[in-house]
């Protein structure tokens, strides 16, 4: 057999190590929204204010509150299905 014969009939990389690679980075990504729940705000940099074209006046950022941190997506899901668990026991 030729190698390239050998190299398109072998079938690689299976399903199975794609599904734990997927498993894995989905568990680390958990474990990164509870460690750390927030992330800079995206619009302001994670500042929480803008400076004015002169520089010396200022204004809070309308999108965190000026807080200069959001939730990230990730601990929002885990809120609200704890939340949701929480109302089905009673």
């Amino acid at each position: 057999m030729t190698p390239i014969i050998v190299a398109a009939s072998d079938s690689g990389a299976d399903a199975g190590s794609f599904v734990l690679l997927t498993l894995v980075a989905f568990v680390a990504y958990v474990v990164h929204c509870l460690v750390w729940p927030f992330r800079a705000c995206r619009k302001c940099g994670g500042a929480g204010r803008f400076r004015s074209p002169s520089g010396r006046a200022w204004r809070y950022c309308d999108r965190c509150g000026g807080r200069a941190a959001q939730v990230r997506l990730g601990r929002r899901l885990w809120t609200y299905l704890a939340n949701t668990r929480s109302r089905s026991k009673h």
